[in-house]
């Protein structure tokens, strides 16, 4: 499919009636960590999401809530308001709003006033899970059932998640994601070494299947005359991707086998967080805290990496990434620290937009043409009243990556179908 420059407009742009923009507004998505309010009455936190300004909360009974980010008085910032008593008070004249945008008081307003029962903010319906705060953000009779994907079944001591920004649309946090073949190369961390298991096969067949949460698909490198190095994606609709971290970077299983995943949350056009997951492939090995602040760190998105009291990186395009040429001769392919960094300096280096209509896509570009199409297919259901691919939550609970070392011709399906079936 050759994506024209209004296709790619539709693909990419999120804000109120865009037709993207609807298709997301069918999926509980992130609004932010649970980190960032983590007491009742603590301070609000500010929100852009899907192009919208707003505002998230904890009130006194542990109640969160997802409201709009001015008041409707005179539309003041509600961020500096005063979390009290079950409600969010606005500095300017003390009007106060609960989670569901309701204005229970309006001191400014002699007593016997009724005006504030004609008053409200818009609220978003909330669900914390995870270790986040999912919101819905469209039309109330089409509100599915809250996710219930694997790894929101994962018991605190085994799952790990974080969230960065990034200065560039989601979709190309996605084709990133989803693209087996580049980390060959963009990742390819020592050049020096010629038995890293991606580089033995750099240009991996991929086969993709469509189910009804998204797609999965193989990517297949034939790493020897009898072996092939099998991964199996998912992509989970709207913006999901799931891979598995079983072995390590020459085939040698991992002594904490963990799978992987991001969601590239659109905070408006050109702009995306990054929530990333990693949790454990089973029971028996738990995920301490020190474990997944050692992975944050090689990925290049430990908290120390990011700017001071905020989830964006140090190593940005204003510094060029911090960029060695000299690595990048000697050591590794990008001279760039950090496989998280590595990605976003290509990704953001497209610009806010990438121009798709300038792309020449090959055969390793599979994935990434199959999920332009389903995001499209799924604006055209919404537009025709239609619930999107992957909305409801029986859709996707079941899904799983994986990775194995296959003899050479063996179907992958039949191969892995056991090794992607959840354990949670």
């Amino acid at each position: 499919m050759h994506i024209t420059q209004e296709l790619n407009k539709r693909l990419t742009e999120v804000g109120p009636g865009t037709p993207m923009g609807e298709v997301l507004r069918r999926y509980w998505i992130p609004a932010c960590l649970s980190e960032e309010i983590p007491v009742a009455d603590g301070a609000p936190v500010r929100v852009r999401l899907l192009g919208e300004d707003l505002v998230a909360f904890r009130d006194s009974a542990n109640e969160i809530g997802l409201v709009e980010a001015y008041c409707a008085h005179r539309r003041a910032p509600l961020f500096y308001g005063r979390n009290e008593e079950c409600g969010l008070r606005c500095v300017y004249h003390g009007w106060k709003f609960d989670t569901q945008g309701a204005c229970v008081d309006m001191p400014s307003e002699p007593p016997f006033s009724k005006f504030r029962l004609r008053v409200a903010i818009k609220a978003y319906p909330t669900y914390e899970k995870g270790g986040v705060v999912w919101t819905y953000m469209g039309p109330t009779p089409e509100m599915p059932a809250p996710p219930d994907y694997e790894w929101l079944r994962v018991p605190e001591t085994h799952l790990g998640v974080s969230k960065t920004g990034e200065h560039c649309n989601f979709l190309q946090g996605i084709e990133g994601g989803i693209d087996t073949a580049h980390s060959s190369f963009a990742h390819n961390n020592d050049i020096t070494n010629k038995n890293l298991l991606r580089t033995l096969d750099p240009h991996p067949s991929l086969e993709v299947d469509v189910e009804p949460w998204g797609f999965r698909y193989g990517s297949i490198r034939n790493i020897s005359d009898d072996q092939s190095y099998v991964r199996v994606y998912q992509y989970v609709m709207p913006f999901q991707q799931m891979r598995a971290s079983l072995v390590d970077p020459e085939g040698n299983p991992q002594q904490m086998p963990a799978l992987d995943g991001h969601m590239w949350v659109p905070i408006d056009d050109e702009n995306t967080y990054v929530y990333n997951i990693k949790y454990c492939a089973t029971d028996a090995v738990p995920m301490p805290r020190e474990r997944f602040l050692a992975s944050e760190k090689r990925n290049g998105r430990h908290p120390d990496d990011r700017i001071g009291g905020t989830y964006w990186l140090k190593r940005n395009p204003s510094n060029d990434y911090l960029i060695d040429r000299e690595v990048q001769r000697t050591k590794t392919f990008t001279g760039i620290e950090g496989v998280n960094t590595q990605d976003y300096a290509l990704q953001e280096g497209m610009g806010g937009i990438v121009r798709r209509d300038l792309e020449a896509l090959g055969s390793t570009d599979r994935a990434i043409q199959s999920c332009r199409e389903l995001l499209l297919q799924a604006a055209d259901d919404v537009e025709a009243g239609r619930p999107p691919r992957g909305s409801e939550p029986e859709s996707h609970r079941a899904t799983r990556a994986g990775e194995m070392f296959i003899p050479r011709g063996v179907p992958w399906r039949d191969a892995t179908k056991d090794l992607t079936e959840v354990v949670w």
